[in-house]
């Protein structure tokens, strides 16, 4: 019998706290082969992603890939990862999160999405950059109780 992988459900869990107690969730993505991310923002082969309900629309935290649009120096964008190419989701505001290690997956290709007419969304209002990781190197986990 293949092993379900947690991952899917860490990441919605702790998006599910974050939310809940007004934190901001990032993402930090290892970027490698085809994915569908604006690659002008991609340093040394990943990429932080906010993915607050109120900086992205049609959020789909998905078992095999993660969707959503966002908008980018003002410039809506599609986003689609595989979940397998997560390697950690924190707070913001506090840094607390958690770290997994890359999954390659040869099974799953990123979809494509169907081009839709673009729709007028607000900005979040925020023009800074995306956080680095709390700490700057490596990937630091805190016990949370």
């Amino acid at each position: 019998m293949q092993s379900v992988s947690t991952k899917p459900y860490l990441i919605r869990a702790l998006h599910e706290w974050c939310s809940d107690h007004g934190f901001t969730p990032y993402l930090v993505v290892s970027v490698r082969g085809k994915m569908q991310v604006p690659m002008e923002y991609v340093k040394n082969g990943e990429i932080v992603l906010n993915i607050s309900y109120n900086a992205t629309r049609n959020l789909s935290l998905g078992n095999d890939f993660i969707s959503f649009s966002a908008r980018f120096n003002g410039v809506s964008r599609d986003i689609t990862i595989p979940v397998g190419a997560v390697v950690s989701i924190f707070s913001r505001e506090n840094g607390e999160g958690m770290g997994f290690e890359y999954e390659e997956s040869p099974v799953h290709e990123v979809p494509t999405l169907e081009t839709a007419p673009e729709s007028k969304k607000d900005d979040d209002g925020s023009d800074e950059p995306p956080p680095s990781r709390p700490g700057g190197g490596k990937p630091a986990l805190r016990i949370v109780k």
